[in-house]
C-alpha cells in the first residue's frame, strides 16, 4: 500500500498507521507542525475507516441552556454573563420543561443539556429539572452536565465529586457533554479559564463519572493561546484516560472564537487549522470510537470535508444553539433531519441515525425506535 505522504518528517507515523502501532507525542507534535494537510488527512482516513467503514453517524437532537448567569467569567467565553447583566437570563423549571418540546415535529432522541455556573441554583434544582425532563420525556436521553458545572456543583453542595454524580444520575442523567475540558495545560488555563476546574480535576470527575458507569464525550478548545505540544499533551491525556476506563464515547475539537469575548484581538481558526485538528485527534486518539466534526462551530461545509479527513459523526439538528452564536458564529442554529441526510451522502458516506451511545434508530414519521 502507498502511504501517500508528502512531508518526509511524516514517513514513520506512516509506517506506525499502516502497521496499527500506537502514535507518540513526538508524533503528534510531528502532524501538527507538517504541512501535508492531504497526506495527514490520507492517514486519518485509513484509521476513520478501519473504525467506522463508510459510516457517518448524526442524532436528532435538542440543546438547553438552562442559564447564562456564570460567576467564572472565563476570558474565552461570550456566553456567560453576571446577574445583573441586562443580557442574563434563567429559565424557570417550567420554561425548560416546556422548551424542551418545542421545535421540530421530529421525535428528538436527546436533550444535551448544559449552562452557566449559577450562584443560586442548587443542586436539588438542576435534580428536580432531570426528574421533571425524565417524567414528561421518558424516551429521550439526557445528556447533562460538563465536568466543570458537577464540580461546582459539588462545592456548593458540599459533596464528593462521587456523590454529586450519583444523585444526578439517580435524577435521570444518563451521559454527561464532556465540554469545559479546553486546554489541560495549566500554563494556559491560567489566562483563559482561571475560574475553573483544573485540568485534573476535569480529569477525576471524567474517571468518576465513567466508574458510576455514565458515558462522556470530550473535547479540546484551540486556537487561542496554546501551542502545538499543548495540544498533544492535552489528547494523550484523553487516551491515557480512556485506556483506564472505556467511557469516552466521542472527541469532539472547537475551534475558538473570540468574537464577543476578551480575547477578541486574536484571530478565527481558518478550515486548514480545524481540518488538521480532526485528522491528528483520529490518529492520536486510537481507543475512541469517534471523532466528531461539530458541524455548528466548523460550518457545514467544512464538516463535509472533515469526513475524508478523520471525522464519522456530524452531531445532530441542535434546534437551537447559544454558545457558539453568542461568540459571532454565523452557521444556521438548526438543521432539520434531511438537511444532515444530504450532508452525509454528498460526501460519499452513509448516514446512520444514532441514539446517544451509538445504537442504530429507526424512525417513522412521529417517533423512533433504537436498534438494541
Amino acid at each position: 500500500m502507498s502511504l501517500k505522504v508528502d512531508d518526509p518528517k511524516l514517513e514513520p507515523v506512516a509506517q506506525k498507521v499502516n502497521s496499527g502501532d500506537r502514535l507518540s507525542f513526538e508524533d503528534g507534535v510531528a502532524l501538527y507542525r507538517s504541512h501535508d494537510l492531504l497526506g495527514i488527512g490520507y492517514l486519518a482516513n485509513i484509521v476513520r475507516e478501519r473504525l467506522n467503514g463508510n459510516r457517518t453517524f448524526f442524532n436528532v437532537n435538542r440543546h438547553i441552556n438552562p442559564t447564562n448567569v456564570c460567576v467564572a467569567a472565563c476570558k474565552l467565553c461570550a456566553f456567560g454573563r453576571q446577574v445583573r447583566d441586562g443580557k442574563a437570563y434563567t429559565m424557570s423549571l417550567d420554561q425548560v420543561w416546556k422548551i424542551a418540546g418545542e421545535g421540530y415535529s421530529e421525535a428528538v432522541s436527546e436533550f444535551h443539556i448544559v449552562g452557566g455556573l449559577h450562584p443560586e441554583l442548587s443542586l436539588d434544582w438542576y435534580c428536580e429539572m432531570i426528574n421533571g425532563l425524565k417524567e414528561r420525556y421518558p424516551e429521550v436521553h439526557l445528556k447533562a452536565f460538563t465536568m466543570v458545572e458537577v464540580g461546582y456543583l459539588a462545592r456548593r453542595a458540599k459533596i464528593s465529586i462521587k456523590e454529586t454524580l450519583q444523585r444526578l444520575k439517580d435524577a435521570g442523567v444518563q451521559s454527561l457533554p464532556g465540554g469545559g475540558a479546553e486546554i489541560f495545560q495549566e500554563r494556559v488555563r491560567r489566562v483563559i479559564c482561571d475560574h475553573k476546574i483544573n485540568g485534573n480535576e476535569w480529569i477525576d470527575t471524567a474517571r468518576t463519572a465513567h466508574q458510576l458507569g455514565l458515558k462522556s464525550n470530550a473535547t479540546m478548545l484551540y486556537g487561542h493561546i496554546e501551542t502545538n505540544e499543548d495540544r498533544v499533551d492535552h489528547l494523550l491525556k484523553l487516551r491515557t484516560l480512556q485506556d483506564e476506563t472505556g467511557g469516552f464515547q466521542t472527541y469532539i475539537p472547537l475551534a475558538f472564537h473570540p468574537e464577543n469575548t476578551p480575547m477578541q484581538h486574536l484571530s478565527t481558526t481558518g478550515g486548514v487549522d480545524d481540518i488538521k485538528n480532526i485528522a491528528v485527534a483520529r490518529l492520536l486518539l486510537d481507543n475512541f470510537p469517534h471523532v466528531k466534526a461539530y458541524w455548528v462551530m466548523m460550518t457545514e461545509k467544512v464538516a463535509q470535508i472533515a469526513q475524508r479527513f478523520g471525522a464519522d459523526d456530524l452531531d445532530g439538528t441542535i434546534v437551537e444553539e447559544k454558545i457558539y452564536h453568542d461568540a459571532g458564529a454565523k452557521t444556521s442554529q438548526s438543521l432539520r433531519r434531511e438537511d444532515l441526510l444530504r450532508l452525509i451522502r454528498d460526501s460519499g458516506r452513509e448516514p446512520v441515525e444514532r441514539d446517544t451511545l451509538y445504537r442504530p434508530v429507526e424512525r417513522n414519521e412521529a417517533s423512533f425506535t433504537v436498534i438494541v
